[in-house]
């Protein structure tokens, strides 16, 4: 590896706001490299931009252009040609904070010092609301006692804030090659299994309690948005199958207990959403798919179906007929309301 740090940002018609972010990842200096991945953009010039960042630092920052793959084919294009000993993906739209980042490239130096580095670190990252101008911080300082290597069986519990996103990690680059992470083409919210899969293979982690991702929300087109994630319940659910198949939880949680109660509660999660979402977008498409989905997961493993299905996070989604589903969209939008996690 030649640098410390790989940061990864896919690009897509990103012109008006992806200067913020670069400026912001040049704070890490020439130990980071930056990979801009043009995702086929035609609509603006964010081609010629990428070109013109790599051209200003040449030693820092390179770009891929590829035909337009999706998100996550971004992500892919990112590990695979990352020359960094970590990993971390920033979207164009998001930026990090510049004393936290410094922070974090001093722990990383003495990571990459050890006979075997940290697989992976875990930051607090920041909830930016454009529409009025509010700020919501997630952090872990509960879960994980900081300053310190540790392994799964030493964390504590999450809360129901508390999810790890891809916000909040940093993976190290050749596990994320090891678990055979590869993100399916034009899906959206694979950022879920970026975060997901990886973790049986994880060994050691260390937590660092800075505010080091800001996570922009606001935009009237934004993946987050309601009406968007609505409109695009097919790709949810897609990504949920994905993380159904990816691991038997339920033994991982024989083996290591809090790692699989953290997977478990973040699975049962995931088919929440998509069940909220097909609701929201009430169509019989939609509420097929919910049907088809929670099939999936009973024929996979009946055991961990129930253990899903009955869990406080999903009892909204059980009630059956119309008033069931209005319930369900309710108790959504009041915990959105609260948690303000979009």
């Amino acid at each position: 590896m030649e640098k410390l740090i790989t940061f990864a940002v896919p690009c897509y018609n990103s012109a008006a706001y992806m200067d913020h972010c670069v400026e912001t990842l040049l704070a890490a200096g020439d130990e980071a490299e930056i990979i801009l991945v043009d995702d086929g953009s035609t609509k603006d010039d964010t081609p010629t931009k990428c070109d013109a960042w790599a051209q200003r630092y040449p030693d820092i920052i390179r770009v891929i252009h590829q035909e337009n793959g999706g998100h996550g084919e971004g992500v892919n294009q990112g590990i695979r040609n990352a020359r960094g000993l970590y990993y971390k993906v920033v979207d164009s739209d998001d930026w990090l904070d510049a004393d936290a980042l410094e922070q974090v490239m001093e722990h990383l130096r003495r990571f990459a010092k050890m006979p075997a580095p940290v697989d992976m670190v875990v930051t607090n990252y920041v909830y930016e609301h454009v529409e009025d101008n509010t700020q919501k911080i997630v952090r872990y300082k509960n879960v994980f006692p900081p300053e310190r290597i540790l392994s799964w069986n030493e964390i504590h519990n999450f809360r129901t804030s508390q999810y790890l996103l891809m916000h909040s990690v940093i993976y190290r680059t050749q596990l994320l090659r090891e678990c055979g992470l590869e993100l399916p083409r034009h899906t959206f919210y694979v950022d879920n299994i970026f975060v997901y899969q990886p973790l049986p293979y994880v060994k050691t982690m260390y937590y660092i309690n800075v505010d080091l991702y800001r996570y922009f929300i606001g935009r009237a087109d934004q993946s987050v948005n309601e009406s968007v994630m609505a409109g695009r319940i097919d790709q949810q659910v897609r990504v949920t199958k994905l993380m159904i198949e990816a691991h038997d939880v339920l033994a991982i949680k024989a083996t290591q207990p809090k790692l699989g109660r953290y997977m478990l509660s973040y699975l049962s999660m995931m088919m929440t959403i998509s069940s909220i979402f097909a609701v929201i977008a009430n169509t019989p498409e939609s509420l097929g798919m919910r049907t088809q989905l929670w099939e999936l997961l009973r024929q996979k493993d009946p055991a961990l179906y129930r253990r899903c299905r009955y869990r406080v996070t999903n009892l909204g989604t059980n009630i059956p007929g119309y008033q069931g589903r209005k319930l369900s969209v309710k108790l959504y939008r009041l915990v959105q309301k609260i948690y303000k996690f979009n």
